[in-house]
C-alpha cells in the first residue's frame, strides 16, 4: 500500500507540474536590432544582456539580438530565421542609414501601425533613418546633437504616477549622454523624463531647441502600435541601474500591451 501510495503521490505531482506549464502564459519575444552606420556604442552589447536578462528573470519574454536587418521583414526566411510576424515588439539601437529596403520599411510601419506591436528607441533609436520620415514620425523625432555630451544630467519626472517611471525620484541626477531632439514636440508625445532646463548650460551653441525642452524618455501610440523612447544608455554603467532596470521591463511590458497607461500629451511642469 506504501508503495501505491507514493506511486499515487508521484504521478499527482507530475500532473500538477504537466498542467502548470501547459497553462503558463507564453513568453512574448523582442527582437534588438543594433546594426550601426554610423558612431557604435560600447554599451550595445550590456545594454541587450540587461534586457535578456530582465525578460528571463520576469518569465515575460524571451530576446533576440541581431546586428544586421535581416529580420525587418514579413517575407518568410530561410534557415529558421524568424522574420517580424514571430516578434511582439522591436527595439533599435542603432546608428545611419541602415540596410533595409522599401518593402522591409513598409513591414516594419505595418508591424506597428496596423499590426499593433511594441516599438522601442533605445538611446541612438532617433539617430537613424534620417532619409525616412515615417521612422521619425514611429519615434517621435530625430536626434540633433547632445550638447553637454556625457555629464551628470538633472532628470525631472514629469509623470510621476506612470509605471515605467514611478520608481525614479521626482528630480535626480545621472551621469550619461541626454540627446537634443528635432522635429520633436511634446504636443504629440507623452513625456515621461526631461531634464531640468533650470540647470543647463543653455548658451552652448549647440543648443537649438528654443523652447528649452529636452525629452529623456517619452511613450506614444503609432496607428494601433505602442512607441516608448529614451535617450538614456550612453554609458555601459546606466543599464546597472536598478530604478533604469525598472524603466525598460515596465516600457515592455506596456509596448507588449500587457499593461496600460496614458498616452496623452502633458504640459511641461
Amino acid at each position: 500500500m506504501r508503495l501505491l501510495s507514493t506511486f499515487l503521490t508521484i504521478c499527482i505531482a507530475c500532473t500538477t507540474v504537466v498542467c502548470a506549464q501547459q497553462n503558463a502564459p507564453k513568453r512574448k519575444k523582442l527582437l534588438i536590432i543594433a546594426e550601426t552606420k554610423g558612431y557604435t556604442h560600447d554599451s550595445i552589447t550590456h545594454a541587450a544582456a540587461t534586457l535578456e536578462r530582465l525578460g528571463k528573470e520576469s518569465g515575460i519574454w524571451d530576446t533576440y539580438f541581431r546586428t544586421d536587418t535581416q529580420l525587418v521583414t514579413k517575407k518568410k526566411l530561410e534557415g529558421n530565421a524568424k522574420n517580424l510576424d514571430y516578434f511582439d515588439a522591436i527595439a533599435f539601437f542603432s546608428t545611419g542609414e541602415l540596410d533595409m529596403d522599401d518593402s522591409q520599411k513598409a513591414d516594419l510601419v505595418s508591424f506597428v501601425k496596423q499590426d499593433g506591436k511594441g516599438f522601442i528607441a533605445m538611446h541612438t533609436g532617433g539617430d537613424c533613418f534620417y532619409k525616412w520620415p515615417e521612422y521619425g514620425e514611429i519615434v517621435g523625432g530625430y536626434f540633433d546633437q547632445h550638447p553637454w555630451n556625457t555629464f551628470n544630467a538633472p532628470v525631472v519626472v514629469d509623470d510621476p504616477t506612470n509605471t515605467i517611471v514611478k520608481q525614479f525620484p521626482k528630480e535626480f541626477v545621472i551621469n550619461d549622454e541626454i540627446y537634443q531632439y528635432k522635429d520633436w514636440s511634446r504636443d504629440k508625445v507623452r513625456v515621461l523624463l526631461r531634464l531640468d532646463e533650470n540647470k543647463l548650460d543653455l548658451n552652448n551653441k549647440r543648443v537649438h531647441r528654443q523652447d528649452h525642452d529636452f525629452g529623456v524618455a517619452w511613450v506614444k501610440t503609432y496607428g494601433s502600435g505602442r512607441v516608448f523612447a529614451t535617450t538614456l544608455g550612453h554609458r555601459e554603467e546606466v543599464y546597472n541601474n536598478p530604478d533604469v532596470q525598472t524603466m525598460f521591463r515596465e516600457a515592455i511590458k506596456w509596448v507588449m500591451k500587457l499593461t496600460d497607461g496614458p498616452t496623452a500629451p502633458i504640459a511641461k511642469k
